[in-house]
């Protein structure tokens, strides 16, 4: 579990060392690494599946993903929730969402 989450943060301060036209990483990886480091202490696998669930497709689930992060104050970019939504979309939802 250690390891797991040093390895993140490595992740996390390496890519910010990237240069400005270096585009960003899209994919699971990236998604799965923020969910976990940021959003886990709150949320379980019930959070996704209970009956009142407010994402209930992908334009919800993208804004559920924005409205955390900035009660969070995690000051994701688009990038970042787009990655984070990815994830849980692959992981849970399996909504219709684009390339």
């Amino acid at each position: 579990m250690f390891g797991k989450l040093m390895l993140g943060v490595l992740l996390v301060w390496l890519g910010n060392l990237a240069h400005a036209d270096t585009p960003p990483i899209h994919n699971a990886a990236r998604g799965e690494l923020l969910y976990e480091m940021h959003c886990t202490a709150c949320h379980n696998t019930q959070v996704h599946w209970r009956d009142k669930k407010l994402a209930t497709d992908w334009v919800n689930l993208q804004a559920e993903v924005q409205r955390w992060q900035k009660f969070s104050n995690l000051g994701w970019g688009e990038d970042d929730v787009a990655a984070v939504a990815r994830y849980l979309n692959a992981l849970y939802y399996r909504h219709p969402a684009p390339d």
